[in-house]
């Protein structure tokens, strides 16, 4: 009778050992909060985890309560350090319960594929980096950031520039709270936007390769420049990078105008 329990209980110890939740994922879990030069409340978070295959699974959701009112307070990038090892992109999709906002704003695909959950061609992934903020090696973000050139996630280019290069604030996460009818026109129809979480596949990782202590420099950058908010798990960056903010398209055009009449007066000058 006793043998019998014993081996009873040794079937259950065998059973419990091979199902699937018993070999929980590798998992580290990144959050930060801060204010925007406009005085938005930021916050967010961001989860590495390992998956089967040597892949590497990224998430990243803007968690702030807040609303939007401008590009700043658009989360557009994750920097990080993952030391020893080479990282490819796969995919970029929406997370659960996550959205597009204004799909069809600037939309150069067909009007599914920008209303759909695959972001691949809107997202970029970079490493080696050098003078990244908090001195990381590695990034993903939707903007160039003066890192990051096209979308690499395997996707389709959803929104203009038809070359598929990453800029502006197209893909970018709004928050949570966010009240898409205000804040100023980027972030009111004039960019198509996620709401709120986009979740990245990379691959790469050796075998049984361990996040915990490896996964280091974290930050979360909005805007589409570095000299926009970058927080990391102790606040915002008190030392940014040095950069020159990129101007929005307005600002781009009304610059060109000026340069047109300033080269008009010089040539009448010469004229006279």
């Amino acid at each position: 009778m006793m043998s019998r329990i014993f081996k009873v209980a040794a079937l259950v110890v065998l059973v419990v050992a091979l199902t699937p939740s018993a070999a929980l994922a590798d998992t580290v879990t990144v959050t930060g909060t801060g204010t925007a030069g406009n005085g938005v409340p930021l916050a967010a978070s961001v989860t590495f985890t390992t998956l089967a295959g040597g892949q590497l699974m990224v998430t990243l959701t803007n968690t702030a309560s807040s609303d939007v009112q401008a590009p700043q307070n658009i989360l557009t990038g994750i920097f990080f350090t993952i030391s020893g090892v080479t990282l490819t992109p796969v995919s970029a999709t929406l997370g659960s319960g996550s959205t597009v906002i204004f799909p069809a704003a600037n939309c150069v695909a067909t009007p599914a594929q920008c209303s759909g959950t695959d972001m691949g061609g809107e997202w970029g992934y970079a490493s080696s980096l050098s003078g990244a903020p908090g001195g990381a090696a590695q990034g993903i973000s939707s903007s160039g950031l003066g890192f990051f050139a096209s979308g690499n996630f395997n996707g389709p280019n959803l929104w203009a520039p038809t070359n598929g290069a990453v800029d502006g604030l197209q893909g970018g996460i709004l928050s949570t709270g966010d009240n898409t009818s205000t804040g100023n026109a980027p972030v009111t129809g004039g960019q198509a936007l996620v709401q709120d979480t986009v979740v990245f596949i990379l691959g790469g990782l050796p075998t049984n390769f361990t996040l915990s202590g490896n996964v280091t420099n974290v930050s979360f950058q909005y805007g589409t420049g570095l000299c926009e908010p970058n927080i990391g798990p102790n606040g915002s960056n008190p030392n940014p990078p040095a950069c020159t903010p990129v101007p929005e398209p307005g600002t781009l055009a009304l610059f060109g105008t000026g340069l047109l009449s300033l080269a008009g007066v010089i040539r009448r000058r010469i004229a006279g």
